[in-house]
């Protein structure tokens, strides 16, 4: 019925001794809602009153802690051709074990002998300088022994120009006396002509006068040509000196010419030797680089270069290899907003794929196959997807990581933040507001032991 009519039914039947009445009207669904609304409002307040962790999530991947224990390509210093392979694919090798051999590409060393007879040429070369070396001893001998020579000859001739000197003052008295002589003479002749005007003298005494007069005359031109020929002795000796002084700075020069000479292809020589040995030490390393060697102990990954004949640029990869003895990071990518609240130190959960969990980000206490672990680097320059790169080590005081982990296999991870209610959280998220910003407490403590490490 439509109900329209004001007289109600209900007054004039009971409908609660029907059948249908009893089930309708007798029980009172209405408190058992308000109870349920009652229960799930304190349950729903309780809830927002717990404590909720924030957290950066992000993805990442599984990568080693330290650059040397990543994998990494081998290169050949020098072009070539490959002669031959010692390992295949999948191989542990050691450090220093041959993965391959080589051949040379370049006309330059196809000489299977070219460092022994470098080495030959070396020797010479060392052999010639050594020459060098003792003509340069002879000729300085030479050289002290025509000084030595000079010094004595120089003496000689001063002795001898000494010598004339002294003939020539020796020679000018014996002419002065010759003079005086002659004059005394001319004088007694002078004075016995007058005697023998006189007649006081005979004419013999003026003849004997003037034989003595001739004779002292004579005896004057002799002295005097003694004079002069002393005189023409130390003009010589003089030139006797000059003579010698050019004669010998004439040998001196000479050898002095041959000794620079010398000393010059000696210079010459050791930058020839100079050259070929490091031409040798070249030779040499050259040789040692037609065997490519493993770098550490690894794995063998993948052959980039491969088969028998096959030619190479210098620089080109060859293979590639995995350390066998590494230790485990992971290296995460934040966003920028949330790059001052990481900090060195932190806690962060990590998934890695292929091990099943159940996470529960705000309660990491309850989430289900995660693993702890640890910031120890953050990049402090943006990486190439926006982000920036943050590294991650395991935590040794949680449970240690898979041990079947491989490097470079994918990775979801939780940095754990500030804990607040999650009715706070709620307000946050729904105001699309950043997480708290916060400074750990123990952020010098870090600071020193990263310094102290």
């Amino acid at each position: 019925m439509l109900n329209i009519s004001k007289n109600k039914i209900s007054n004039q039947v009971d409908l609660t001794k029907l059948k249908s009445g009893k089930e309708i009207f007798t029980k009172e669904y209405h408190k058992r809602f308000k109870k349920f609304l009652l229960f799930f409002s304190l349950l729903l307040l309780i809830i927002l009153f717990l404590p909720w962790t924030q957290n950066v999530s992000s993805n990442g991947k599984v990568t080693t802690l330290k650059p040397n224990q990543r994998p990494q390509t081998l290169q050949s210093q020098i072009p070539g051709r490959i002669e031959e392979w010692f390992v295949q694919e999948g191989d542990l090798v050691k450090k220093g074990d041959t993965i391959l051999r080589i051949s040379e590409i370049k006309s330059d060393y196809f000489d299977t002998k070219l460092a022994e007879r470098t080495d030959k040429q070396l020797n010479s070369k060392n052999l010639s300088a050594k020459a060098y070396t003792n003509k340069i001893s002879a000729l300085q001998k030479q050289i002290a022994a025509i000084q030595n020579e000079r010094i004595l000859k120089l003496q000689q001739a001063k002795n001898k120009l000494k010598q004339a000197h002294l003939k020539v003052k020796s020679d000018s008295i014996d002419l002065k006396a010759a003079e005086i002589k002659q004059n005394i003479a001319q004088t007694q002749l002078n004075r016995t002509l007058t005697l023998q005007k006189e007649g006081l003298k005979a004419v013999k005494d003026v003849e004997e006068k003037r034989a003595k007069l001739q004779e002292l005359t004579a005896k004057l031109v002799s002295q005097e040509n003694k004079f002069l020929s002393s005189k023409n002795d130390l003009i010589n000796a003089q030139l006797s000196i000059s003579s010698i002084q050019a004669s010998y700075i004439d040998k001196l020069s000479k050898a002095e010419s041959s000794l620079y000479t010398a000393q010059s292809d000696a210079y010459d020589t050791d930058v020839q030797v100079s050259k070929l040995e490091t031409s040798l030490a070249n030779y040499n390393k050259r040789s040692s680089l037609l065997y490519i060697t493993a770098p550490q102990d690894g794995y063998i990954n993948k052959t980039i270069k491969s088969g028998i004949g096959e030619t190479f640029k210098e620089g080109e990869q060859l293979v590639n290899i995995m350390p066998a003895n590494y230790d485990l990071a992971v290296e995460m990518y934040i966003q920028p907003i949330d790059l001052p609240l990481i900090h060195t130190g932190e806690s962060v959960r990590v998934q890695f794929d292929g091990w099943p969990a159940m996470v529960f980000s705000g309660w990491p206490n309850v989430s289900y196959g995660t693993y702890g672990a640890k910031i120890v680097a953050i990049e402090n320059f943006i990486s190439s997807n926006g982000k920036y790169r943050v590294l991650i080590v395991p935590d040794s005081n949680d449970e240690p990581w898979p041990k079947a982990i491989r490097v470079g296999s994918g990775a979801k991870t939780i940095a754990m933040l500030e804990n607040v209610p999650i009715w706070y959280e709620l307000w946050r998220q729904l105001n699309s507001f950043p997480p708290n910003f916060y400074q750990p407490k123990n952020k010098n403590d870090n600071y020193k032991s990263k310094e102290d490490k």
